[in-house]
């Protein structure tokens, strides 16, 4: 018997009036599974993303976290069921200290001490301890974006959805951050959503290619990166 996958979309649809933006597309993460998504601009990942989170309910299709149907439960509610959501945009308090914000997102789903032994843990393991007392509004923007990062992590989510984590951070922001995924997916399932090539190199073992909405082609990030059909609908001269 084939054990349920911790995230499942069957013929996931979204419709924009009459444009298609994910065309019944199957898509399947095992328990502690690390998949990237990439695709041209315009290609339907950051519809999927946003149908997988919560942010946007599908005009099709199904999305099931282990075995149970959340594509029209809302944001907060699949967070609940142990589901880490960072989105291109920080999604912090920029009046707190980024310690507070990490705080805040770990009391969510933990009391007292728990929720501060997490805090500190999370901070330490995205490498912002030495700005804990900062005010997140002043900081800059790939620091913000590790800030959300370790609010992510607090809650010790069994599955991590990232949305271009890398865009806006400096070259030792990325070394960091490839790092720490490495990390997190020996305990985490990530879906990765990213366009940079150079950090997908870096990071990826599955990929699943997005072309007019549906998936084109997935497989080892070696032979999806020299493919053919891959480097015609996106890759061009970044392959090379």
């Amino acid at each position: 018997m084939t054990a349920t996958a911790l995230l499942e979309t069957k013929g996931l649809t979204m419709r924009f009036g009459g444009v298609v933006a994910v065309d019944h597309v199957d898509f399947t993460l095992q328990e502690v599974e690390l998949r990237c998504v990439i695709g041209p601009n315009g290609a339907g990942k950051s519809t999927f993303f946003k149908c997988l989170t919560g942010q946007l309910r599908p005009t099709g299709g199904e999305v099931l976290f282990r075995g149970a149907p959340v594509g029209r439960i809302g944001t907060h509610a699949i967070a609940r069921l142990g589901v880490g959501i960072k989105t291109q945009v920080p999604n912090v308090f920029d009046g707190l200290t980024a310690r507070d914000n990490v705080w805040t997102a770990a009391t969510k789903v933990a009391p007292g001490r728990i929720a501060e032994r997490r805090t500190d843990e999370a901070m330490e393991r995205v490498g912002i301890a030495g700005i804990a007392d900062r005010i997140v509004g002043q900081l800059a923007h790939g620091q913000r974006q590790l800030v959300e990062l370790a609010m992510v992590i607090a809650p010790e989510p069994d599955l991590i959805l990232l949305d271009e984590p890398a865009a806006g951070m400096t070259d030792e922001e990325v070394d960091r951050l490839v790092d720490l995924i490495a990390e997190l997916n020996q305990r985490h399932a990530l879906v990765v959503v990213e366009h940079d090539m150079q950090f997908i190199r870096r990071i990826a073992k599955t990929v699943t290619v997005f072309h007019q909405g549906a998936v084109l082609i997935e497989g080892n990030v070696a032979d999806i990166l020299t493919n053919d059909q891959v480097r015609d609908v996106y890759l061009g001269k970044q392959a090379a």
